[in-house]
């Protein structure tokens, strides 16, 4: 049995999991939203107050893991784009395993985009042949290309809490934020262009289209199961984002409690930047993955 979290820009993430080779069978799983990456986008520093909510999400993981399962040994901690940006990532880092006791890898981009790989096919075992995977973090995007292999990945420096930030600025936005993010992730999808088949199946990992999945099937409570595998069309996206643009925060808040917690202000920045991609490389449907960076983790550590 082992244990990973992933510190991204919007959310902490645990993962308890036993582990075959390149399957996994979870055990558990939990959620925290402290917004480590809160305006690191203009000030490049984590603040104190972001820095202690995340210190309190992994102290009460910590607790979870030591008292529901005592026989994992090691708890692998990753952290991503707020971190890899941040002046003061070294206060950060020290501050954590001062309090915590717990040591942060800080993945470059392109590790990220290796470990969403592994972590995306890990739950979807019956995806053959060739594979691009996305995943839309809070403050950068990853791509990467592959069949059983890793072939080719980049890390986009953009992300849906970084892109509201930047953009999004009004409650619902305007059209012309909308228009001026649009452009801003045309420009930065233009930096690396990806060569893959016709054939490629596109798979999604992360926030933004999870909790896409889980509005789509009309969940009414968060089963990974149920998530991984569904397909989302170019042509219902972009009736989504239709329908969203016009949401105030609050609204999108109310109506799907379950996954909009801590998510709903930054999620139409996520799906214009799923959309963009969608369009620019003429894909039509992407298959939802529950995995992600913390599986890839486990499944990249175990092996060294």
């Amino acid at each position: 049995m082992k244990a990973s979290i992933d510190i991204g820009t919007n959310t902490v993430l645990l993962l308890v999991a036993e582990l075959d080779g390149n399957s996994l069978t979870v055990i558990d799983e939990q959620q925290r939203i402290p917004r480590l990456g809160s305006g690191v986008d203009e000030s490049k520093k984590l603040s104190k107050g972001a820095m202690q909510r995340v210190i309190d999400s992994l102290n009460e993981y910590r607790k979870i893991v030591r008292k529901k399962y005592p026989e994992v040994e090691n708890i692998y901690v990753t952290a991503t784009s707020a971190v890899r940006d941040a002046e003061n990532k070294a206060e950060f880092l020290d501050l954590v395993e001062q309090k915590t006791g717990l040591k942060v890898q800080v993945l470059s981009g392109l590790k990220e985009a290796e470990y969403t790989f592994l972590g995306a096919q890990s739950v979807l075992n019956d995806v053959e042949g060739s594979k691009l995977v996305i995943d839309i973090g809070g403050g950068s995007t990853e791509l990467a290309y592959g069949q059983e292999q890793l072939e080719d990945r980049y890390s986009y420096d953009m992300g849906c809490v970084r892109f509201t930030e930047r953009f999004l600025k009004n409650n619902p936005p305007t059209d012309l934020q909308i228009q001026e993010c649009r452009d801003a992730i045309k420009r930065v999808l233009e930096e690396y262009r990806f060569n893959f088949p016709t054939q490629t199946t596109f798979i999604g990992v992360a926030g933004t289209v999870t909790s896409l999945a889980f509005i789509d099937l009309k969940m009414s409570s968060y089963n990974a199961e149920t998530l991984s595998g569904h397909i989302i069309t170019k042509k219902k996206l972009q009736s989504y984002i239709n329908r969203f643009c016009s949401y105030t925060s609050d609204m999108l808040g109310k109506k799907y409690p379950e996954v909009m917690k801590g998510r709903a202000d930054i999620f139409l920045a996520g799906l214009l930047i799923l959309d963009e991609f969608m369009k620019s490389n003429n894909i039509e449907e992407l298959i939802t993955s529950t995995g992600g960076i913390r599986y890839g983790t486990l499944i990249a550590e175990t092996k060294k």
